[in-house]
């Protein structure tokens, strides 16, 4: 992983105390044999202390390398989960929104947070074990062999049958844990429907649902979990039965001279007891080490897929900044589809006149919304261009397009910080007075005088604690900050009361003067003072033109005016 050579200083350190670790547990069970048999010659005083003094000192020695162990793979362990968790995250910030609309959210928090964290432990784990286990292994098996070498070779003809038991293991961890991530996923998508969608849960009565899924998906966790629990400590059977038959053989060889083989010093065989006790915990971390690899494998393979996704939305090579402008915006033969074979836009040539009004009427599904898109270039037309001031902006940078640009939707999203914090998201350098300057132009400075903390007050998740009509003024003052020469507005006034709608429009009628502005609305009340309307159906444009021009005509739009305004609107229209 790439992320690893940029903390080898820290894995250095951390393996050079496991070296010390593992020498010194070596030293602790040879000792062991030293201190038995100063115990039988209390006389010899200057043995005794020497003994005891070097015991204090190998076992100072091995709890400040085993301090220093930990305090470096946790740092080096951390700093790998944050910078794969942002190399994540500044991948998604890559994607076009064609990646998000297939991609459930519950699954990327899955993969952002899980992922990193199981991609650390994988690391952890191998570096542990191939180096703190296996040299402390290694050494207390020489201290084993040096002491007692026959019975040490009893113990290792053992060896094999834990291996092949590993060996069936593993084939069952991968399955498992694959579907224990997925069941995660499950768990974190209840919540999130549960969150954003709880109106709609109490409205229905929904909750005995929702808690039979969320009862499902956490049960189906747990027992992934339990079957992965069963198979890593299926290891410690194997290690117990090994370790219980070498101390019963040790028993059995200090009363019988068996075979003729000397049993040994006292001091040999405390230290071969020792060594063998000692040698149980790293052995059983080791026989696990491949099945819990496997396990975090699996997170790691999550990770790797979403960095490995192919790009949605990229920047040309040599993109340069869109040259400034008066804002003319042109469609030339768009064609364009959310499924290539089913074209949304088919060959559309539209113009929207520099600092005026365009309205865009027309039925659902007519493309509408897909013009906007187009415009912000969150997608790009499978043929055609999409022009500004003659300029493609798919060769233009996204920095200076979206500069360029300023949009409102029907769907007002608010992050989840202060008033002023959400506003100066439209130009992060406005200063104070003027952010509450265009508060002011959107109608919105009143109400936020009023709020508790006025403009620091925090506005909750997607602005939960502010009402619609709310919301959607501090939208519009957001993009009244931005100065941007083209304003896009998406049904922003289409989930307001009257009031609210008067305000909103009062005030969208205020920043697009002079701005080259692309509204959509399904009531025709809000684009009646537009100075272009333009008719689309079925992705073409069936007509366009003046208010009066088309009404004139008795085409589609004076069809759809009629229905919204009646006779009423018949005898208005002249």
């Amino acid at each position: 992983m790439e992320s690893v050579p940029g903390q080898k200083r820290k894995y250095g350190v951390a393996v050079a105390a496991m070296v010390v670790v593992a020498a010194t547990a070596a030293a602790a069970a040879w000792s062991m044999g030293a201190i038995v048999d100063s115990m039988t010659e209390p006389d010899n005083r200057g043995r005794v202390f020497m003994v005891a003094g070097a015991v204090v000192a190998i076992f100072v020695l091995k709890g400040a390398a085993s301090f220093i162990q930990v305090v470096m793979m946790t740092r080096a362990g951390n700093r790998i989960v944050a910078e794969k968790q942002e190399l994540l995250y500044q991948r998604l910030l890559t994607q076009g929104v064609s990646f998000f609309n297939i991609t459930e959210s519950s699954d990327l928090l899955m993969r952002v947070t899980q992922s990193a964290q199981m991609a650390r432990r994988v690391i952890d784990t191998i570096v542990t074990s191939f180096v703190r286990d296996l040299l402390t292994l290694i050494g207390l098996l020489a201290v084993m062999i040096y002491q007692q070498p026959v019975l040490s070779m009893v113990c290792l003809v053992l060896g094999p049958v834990v291996l092949w038991g590993l060996r069936r293991l593993l084939s069952k961890v991968r399955e498992i844990m694959s579907q224990e991530m997925a069941g995660m996923a499950e768990i974190i998508k209840v919540i999130q429907e549960t969150s954003t969608g709880v109106r709609v849960v109490k409205a229905f009565a929904l909750e005995e649902r929702m808690a039979t899924r969320m009862g499902t998906a956490v049960r189906q966790v747990e027992t992934r979990a339990n079957k992965i629990a069963r198979l890593e400590a299926a290891t410690t059977p194997l290690l117990d039965t090994l370790t219980g038959l070498a101390i019963g053989g040790i028993v059995v060889l200090s009363a019988v001279n068996l075979f003729g083989i000397e049993a040994g010093t006292p001091g040999q065989l405390m230290s071969f007891v020792t060594a063998l006790l000692m040698a149980y915990e790293p052995a059983k971390r080791l026989s696990r080490m491949r099945v819990s690899i496997e396990a975090g494998m699996v997170g790691v393979r999550m990770m790797y897929e979403l960095l490995d996704q192919p790009q949605t939305m990229l920047e040309r090579p040599g993109a340069t900044d869109l040259r400034d402008g008066a804002g003319e915006v042109r469609l030339d033969g768009v064609r364009f589809g959310y499924a290539e074979d089913k074209p949304v836009i088919d060959g559309m040539d539209l113009t929207f006149e520099a600092g005026k009004m365009t309205a865009l009427v027309g039925p659902s599904g007519g493309g509408k919304s897909t013009v906007l898109n187009l415009v912000m270039r969150l997608y790009d037309p499978h043929a055609g261009r999409v022009l500004i001031d003659g300029q493609d902006i798919a060769d233009a940078t996204f920095a200076s397009l979206r500069k360029r640009i300023a949009f409102v939707g029907q769907d007002t999203f608010l992050f989840s910080t202060s008033v002023m914090e959400n506003l100066r998201f439209g130009r992060p350098g406005a200063s104070d007075e003027e952010v509450i300057e265009a508060a002011r132009t959107a109608h919105a400075d009143e109400f936020i005088r009023t709020l508790p903390q006025g403009y620091d007050t925090p506005v909750g998740e997607n602005g939960s604690f502010l009402s619609g009509g709310q919301r959607q003024r501090i939208a519009i003052a957001r993009a009244v900050l931005r100065r941007a020469p083209i304003l896009l507005l998406d049904e922003a006034t289409s989930a307001l009361d009257s009031h609210s709608e008067a305000l909103v429009r009062d005030a969208l009628e205020r920043i697009s003067r002079g701005v080259t502005t692309i509204v959509i609305a399904h009531r025709l009340s809000t684009v009646l003072n537009a100075d272009t309307v333009c008719y689309l159906e079925g992705g073409r444009v069936l007509e366009q033109g003046p208010v009066d021009e088309l009404l004139a005509r008795g085409g589609p739009f004076r069809a759809l005016f009629d229905e919204q305004f009646g006779h009423a609107g018949r005898i208005a229209a002249g």
